[in-house]
């Protein structure tokens, strides 16, 4: 599965491609057609992430809501005909951007938009993230860190590699109870994922080695 370097890379794509453009929103195998029809030549604004979750945003409050899950792919690319099973395509005349697979791809309103945002920990690429509510939830819990940083109601974004990868780099047991996790320790984390992960996002690729 994706994680969130992968998500805000894939924003910032977007963004770049469509942002304040009008667009074509299209479902090529027909099993979004009445969502995308609402957003059809109207511009879209931006695209964002927590998380693991793509928001994209267009004229009249409306967000186009996506996680990839285990196999989706959203591949941004010069104009061609349809291949395979496309979800969803956000087009132009410079560029199309072909969505598959999806494990959640809905039409959100700005409240669900919220509503989903509040579920969801704090994100080491947002810049209005906040470390101590993810603190707040680990040192009152039971289970190991290694579950619980891969937990996205507690941190959002960090997946199976940066997990082992930062765990490994700060020395920690990844069978540590959240309860017995020090203070200490956990900023070390935070603060390797906030290095870490914006590295990511530049490289579109994890790279953590020293």
């Amino acid at each position: 599965m994706p994680e969130g370097h992968t998500l805000h890379r894939l924003a910032l794509d977007l963004t770049q491609a469509f942002g304040g453009r009008v667009v074509s929103v299209s479902s090529p195998h027909g099993r979004f057609a009445e969502s995308a029809a609402q957003l059809d030549e109207t511009g879209m604004i931006e695209g964002t992430a927590h998380g693991k979750h793509l928001f994209c945003e267009f004229d009249g409050d409306r967000f186009l809501h996506v996680h990839l899950g285990l196999i989706g792919s959203f591949e941004l690319g010069p104009p061609h005909p349809p291949r395979g099973l496309v979800r969803v395509r956000i087009a132009t005349e410079q560029a199309v951007a072909d969505l598959r697979g999806p494990q959640l791809c809905t039409l959100a309103t700005r409240a669900e938009v919220a509503t989903q945002l509040a579920a969801l920990g704090p994100d080491p690429l947002r810049t209005d993230a906040d470390p101590d509510l993810a603190w707040r939830r680990i040192h009152r819990a039971t289970r190991p860190i290694a579950a619980l940083v891969m937990d996205q109601t507690i941190l959002s974004g960090v997946g199976n590699v940066y997990r082992a990868e930062v765990l490994f780099r700060n020395r920690i047991d990844p069978h540590r109870p959240g309860n017995k996790l020090r203070r200490r320790s956990w900023l070390g984390i935070w603060t390797d994922l906030v290095e870490l992960m914006p590295r990511g996002v530049v490289d579109n690729r994890i790279d953590t080695v020293r």
